[in-house]
């Protein structure tokens, strides 16, 4: 079987899958991965061809307003399931042990989790330890079984400076970092920003890589500004530290620029405030590693989920402009603002 042709089965199966998962039928979805590996699939395909393919679908889907959050976790529950089913050979002499976890505060768990099973399936003893993993207990954990590489994973790019201590802390234990997934960037650039050892954008690119020989020795134990020099300035910290005060007062601010949201219901003020604290969170990460485009991107995407249930994206325009009014002594985060309302107009 060509390459083109497992592709395009892996893909006939995807579909198949979907429809299970979309309709709710865990039992119609086991089914269908029991029969894809029948059919000759590799466990490895079905993993990440089949299942991984789907969950990527469901985000999309959810992003565009066909899915709502409750149709979009009870399928991530399925596909969750479906793997647990999968079957996987014990190593009886395995290549090394790995540690696969989510860095502190990130709940999305499922990227992990598709990583740990190709290791398994490739002949690594693997200690996956799920989503919002604190620090101290990733360590704790190194002492205890002294793995060969820990590899972190993370989502949302406002968990990068818990990211970052988390690879410092490792690294300290003498135990190299593999960072994955889309915090890190596309391209990995915050992976080396903040001194991982090696990133990998998918499973079988991190598998390969640690097929290929034992990660390099981790740098010795170093302070935060030495990789972060920026950080002197002291901006992240200051708005970190006010951040509920900023999207207090602009809460405020808008409800005097918009009389019309006296009128709001519970729920619509709550996602208003909601929307508030993720754009300050946001633009904390972007001053974190000083990359305009963490700020845009997350803008962007914000504007693209708005659009898409009925909300203008220029909506968001007067919230940068209060944060702005309260941040005027803070040159990088007006420079992280005006690239935001520039982002946005190419939405309107």
């Amino acid at each position: 079987m060509t390459s083109a042709q497992a592709d395009e089965r892996a893909a006939q199966w995807a579909d198949e899958l979907w429809n299970a998962v979309r309709a709710g039928d865990e039992y119609s979805a086991s089914d269908t991965v029991a029969n894809a590996l029948d059919a000759g699939l590799d466990a490895e395909a079905v993993l990440l061809d089949v299942i991984g393919a789907v969950q990527h679908k469901v985000g999309i889907e959810w992003a565009a307003n066909r899915m709502s959050v409750a149709d979009e976790h009870a399928a991530t529950a399925i596909n969750d399931r479906v793997i647990a089913a999968l079957p996987f050979d014990r190593p009886t002499t395995p290549r090394g042990r790995v540690t696969v976890a989510c860095v502190d505060k990130e709940w999305h768990a499922l990227p992990a989790r598709l990583l740990a099973e190709t290791l398994r399936l490739r002949g690594w003893q693997v200690d996956y330890l799920s989503a919002q993993v604190p620090t101290p207990h990733v360590i704790g954990h190194i002492h205890r079984t002294g793995p060969d590489v820990v590899c972190l994973s993370s989502s949302l790019p406002t968990r990068l400076p818990l990211a970052h201590a988390a690879i410092t802390a490792c690294q300290a234990a003498g135990v190299p970092v593999m960072a994955g997934g889309l915090a890190f960037g596309i391209d990995g650039r915050h992976a080396r920003l903040l001194g991982a050892d090696a990133w990998a954008p998918e499973a079988r690119t991190a598998a390969d890589q640690l097929a290929a020989g034992p990660l390099p020795e981790p740098p010795p134990p170093h302070q935060t500004i030495d990789d972060l020099p920026h950080l002197t300035d002291q901006e992240y910290s200051l708005v970190t530290q006010t951040s509920r005060r900023l999207v207090r007062e602009t809460f405020q601010g808008l409800a005097q620029r918009f009389p019309a949201m006296t009128d709001y219901s519970n729920e619509q003020r709550e996602r208003t405030a909601e929307d508030l604290t993720h754009i300050v969170d946001f633009l904390a990460a972007a001053l974190y590693v000083d990359d305009a485009e963490v700020f845009t991107g997350f803008l962007t995407w914000t504007a693209d989920i708005l659009t898409a249930r009925g909300v203008p994206a220029r909506s968001l325009v007067p919230g940068l402009d209060l944060l702005e009014d309260q941040l005027r002594d803070f040159p990088r985060a007006r420079g992280l603002l005006d690239a935001g309302r520039s982002a946005l107009a190419h939405c309107s």
